[in-house]
């Protein structure tokens, strides 16, 4: 159907690029640090917006920072009741000649699926993993399958798993844009759980061991999420921080130290808190408007959104955001709550900040005889 567009002034622009001084609506940003790693990015959690990147889609050994994926998998089991942090798992011979990090876990005790988890979040311990994978799956194959069920249902179309850990896999891969896709949905899905990725050191078995994300221990505002290190794969560090109401994720792959990793990291972090601002623009299942609705057994149709929208922008460009509805010409009942009606558009000048679909949030039953006949009418000369 042909569209009619309703505009109003709103808000901010954004955005972001690789030149050294980026203007954007008379806003000055300056160039992004110098990060000496494979790739990496920095993405605002909420938005989704990717602040800056460099490599982001290229397809790299992720390491331990696998056990993002296997924390979400063993999350999601939690969730759906199928296994309980208090269930007893009991340890395998392969789990515990499982070589790399460890949480030092021994071969025929049996340990709770809580201390196994923090044990992979805290440790990232190999054997742990093992064991969680065994315990699910029935083995660690199995288990890989299901983490790749996730990746796929997540929309992370450049990864694959072949095993719990993040050891050396020939076909073991992911990218700086899907492990951000991940650490949003970690934080989105399991807000309660995703807080033990904040932990700083657990003790089991009588030995104490530390979170190697060192950002832990330097900035308060950081609360998550994983290190990953093999020789191959290099220094790796997903991290995630909040400061009021601003929520970032930075991906470093392939760094040369766990120094540099933790350094770049907040390099990132802190030029994306320093030069950018995130703004819920509409809520969830909120009215953005509404529209008139012929035929129906009510005039007016409420349109919004279907997930809460927020925006990224530089800082102090919030009101120079420009926002346009469009929605169909005629729209006819009946009309069923989550039908795609038009679509909202967020622009800054000339530039498209971002586009979502409009959708109808409430049903729209046909009307009597009456009003269908007097609308026919109407709509003549519409």
């Amino acid at each position: 159907m042909p569209g009619i567009s309703l505009t109003f002034c709103l808000i901010a622009g954004l955005v972001l690029a690789s030149s050294p001084l980026v203007r954007a609506a008379s806003a000055l940003v300056p160039k992004a640090p110098d990060i000496d790693a494979e790739a990496w990015l920095l993405q605002d959690a909420d938005s989704g917006h990717i602040v800056v990147e460099s490599n982001a889609d290229e397809r790299l050994e992720p390491a331990s920072l696998t056990k993002m994926m296997t924390a979400y998998a063993v999350f999601s089991e939690l969730k759906e009741e199928n296994i309980r942090l208090g269930d007893l798992v009991r340890i395998s011979e392969k789990a515990w000649k499982t070589g790399g990090s460890r949480m030092f876990v021994e071969v025929g005790t049996q340990v709770s699926v809580e201390n196994l988890l923090k044990g992979v979040i805290i440790q990232s311990g190999n054997d742990a993993s093992v064991a969680l994978a065994e315990f699910i799956a029935g083995d660690e194959t199995a288990f890989a399958g299901l983490m790749n069920q996730y990746a796929e249902r997540l929309g992370m179309t450049d990864t694959n798993y072949e095993n719990s850990t993040g050891l050396p896999s020939p076909n073991h891969y992911s990218t700086g844009r899907d492990l951000a896709r991940l650490a949003s949905a970690l934080i989105r899905d399991f807000p309660e759980l995703y807080l033990w990725h904040s932990i700083r050191k657990f003790e089991f078995n009588d030995i104490e061991q530390f979170n190697r994300n060192k950002l832990l221990w330097h900035d308060d505002s950081v609360d998550g999420i994983k290190t990953g290190h093999t020789s191959s794969a290099g220094y790796c560090l997903v991290a995630s921080a909040r400061r009021g109401e601003m929520r970032l994720i930075t991906v470093v792959l392939g760094s040369a130290s766990e120094r540099a990793r933790a350094q770049q990291s907040q390099a990132l972090l802190n030029y994306g808190f320093s030069f950018f601002e995130t703004h819920r623009l509409y809520g969830a299942n909120e009215p953005i408007t509404d529209v008139r609705i012929w035929k129906g057994d009510a005039e007016r149709l409420p349109i919004g959104v279907s997930h809460d929208l927020y925006v990224t922008v530089p800082r102090g460009q919030f009101t120079k955001l420009d926002a346009s509805v469009e929605v169909d010409a005629e729209i006819l009942a009946p009309v069923a709550v989550g039908e795609r009606r038009g679509k909202v558009m967020l622009k800054l000048g000339e530039e498209m900040i971002t586009e979502r679909p409009l959708i109808a949030l409430q049903t729209v039953g046909e009307g009597n005889v009456w009003r269908r006949l007097s609308d026919n009418v109407r709509l003549l000369f519409h």
